[in-house]
């Protein structure tokens, strides 16, 4: 059975998908990413779908559920080289890809998981130093 390959980068997992997928190793894939990220202590997950050409309605709601699960982990995800066709497709689904983050390439992708590890939002009223409510 084909798994994809998961390398981390710091504190970060690259996840680059070569191949189409079918629901079987995206479903592997999806429990993968999570014991990695919980393996690693990952504070990114950067997605790399440059080299799918298609994808389905099921596929897009399994990226969209490893977002969700990344966070619940404490881990940002950003989905990068979303194909226009790819794009359109999704649209055409009707298929809204929520609390997923997409950047053009690896590199902006990159920046962006630096720039939320480095830099995380603070809520409003409690202070990063002890984490109690002004």
């Amino acid at each position: 059975m084909e798994r994809i390959p998961i390398l981390r980068i710091g504190e970060m997992l690259l996840v680059s998908i070569q191949v189409d997928l079918q629901d079987h190793t995206a479903l592997m894939l999806q429990d993968d990413l999570s014991n990695r990220i919980v393996e690693t202590g990952a504070k990114g997950v950067l997605i790399d779908i440059s080299a799918l050409e298609i994808v389905d309605s099921f596929i897009g709601r399994m990226i969209s559920t490893t977002a969700a699960v990344s966070r619940v982990l404490d881990a940002e995800t950003v989905v990068v080289g979303m194909q226009p066709a790819v794009a359109i497709t999704l649209v055409e689904l009707g298929l809204t890809l929520s609390g997923v983050r997409t950047a053009l390439d690896v590199d902006r992708g990159l920046r962006m998981l630096r720039d939320s590890v480095e830099f995380p939002v603070v809520e409003r009223g409690v202070t990063p130093d002890d984490g109690r409510a002004d």
